[in-house]
């Protein structure tokens, strides 16, 4: 059996820095929410580029991240945003598996772009597992964030080769985003004046936004005065409009069911722009057909998989 060790301590925590992988799938029919990491595309690239399976957790790091000192011999690789991540000062490169010796400290700056970097260490870290996922969920107890912690463990392997990913495989992030939506369930609730307001204005992303949902501020959007739908399951990027017309993109760590109607449901190839988003950022939503979301999935799920499979980098 091969025993955790230390692997980094920690200096500072960051604003939020937790433990994150794909989530706890099989159980929101149970009431325990998905979690999982927000961009989950750049969680999966981290993986990748250091030889792990693509659903180990990672650290993700919000805006503000952690100073980590390494303890031993290691391999990491950040993803996601650009928060001028450095090692002994030096800046790191990004989608680079990058190896780490003991001594060493990782540390973070303002952002550049983007919101949420991911950092995956090749091995894995020794953390809580819940209904099979190690994603924190602070709101329902399950682990817990870096402010708790003084010491991350792990099994780490160090790998000497780097590993970048190719340019036109990285993913580039704004503060004024396109998406494609999925028309909702509850689209006999929105008018077609609803319908309009909502695909034709530009929506501001609220500072309030958090890992639950991403509240937007918009030109109201008036649902029908006498609403009769059933709590339901929701899905993560689902766009709920309460009463007050301001719509909610419910996002990792939302509730397992919802009764707001929902007017539409982001696709998941577009759901990493919205985790990207800085407060105040833009969002202007378009509709798709299912089956053409069903292609966008599946053309990402199969580029990951020949990734993984037959390691394309340069």
């Amino acid at each position: 059996m091969i025993c955790s060790e230390i692997v980094f301590k920690v200096h500072k925590p960051g604003i939020f820095t937790s433990f994150q992988d794909l989530g706890r799938i099989g159980y929101q029919q149970f009431g325990v929410p998905v979690s999982g990491a927000m961009d989950q595309y750049a969680c999966q690239l981290a993986n990748i580029l250091v030889g792990n399976l693509r659903n180990k957790a990672c650290l993700e790091v919000t805006l503000i991240g952690p100073t980590l000192e390494a303890c031993t011999e290691l391999t990491i690789a950040i993803t996601g945003a650009d928060l001028q991540a450095k090692i002994n000062g030096e800046e790191a490169p990004l989608y680079c598996a990058v190896p780490m010796h003991k001594g060493d400290i990782l540390s973070f700056g303002a952002s550049r772009n983007g919101v949420r970097a991911y950092i995956a260490m090749a091995g894995e870290f020794d953390c809580p597992s819940y209904f099979g996922s190690k994603s924190v969920d602070v709101q329902n107890g399950f682990g817990q964030t870096l402010e708790h912690m003084s010491v991350i463990k792990g099994i780490p392997l160090y790998v000497k080769r780097k590993i970048k990913l190719a340019n036109s495989l990285i993913p580039t992030y704004s503060s004024v985003v396109s998406v494609a939506v999925i028309e909702g369930p509850h689209m006999n609730h929105f008018t077609e004046e609803s319908r309009a307001i909502f695909f034709k204005q530009l929506h501001i992303v609220e500072p309030n936004s958090n890992r639950m949902g991403y509240r937007l501020h918009s030109q109201m959007i008036p649902t029908s005065k006498e609403i009769n739908s059933w709590t339901d399951a929701v899905p993560f990027g689902g766009i709920q409009v309460p009463p007050n017309g301001q719509p909610i993109i419910l996002m990792a760590d939302r509730q397992t069911t919802g009764g707001y109607p929902r007017i539409g449901t982001v696709i998941s190839n577009d759901i990493p722009k919205i985790a990207q988003l800085v407060p105040k950022g833009k969002i202007g939503f378009y509709p798709v057909s299912v089956e053409e979301a069903q292609k966008r999935i599946k053309r990402k799920e199969r580029e990951l998989y020949q990734l993984q499979t037959f390691r394309q980098f340069m």
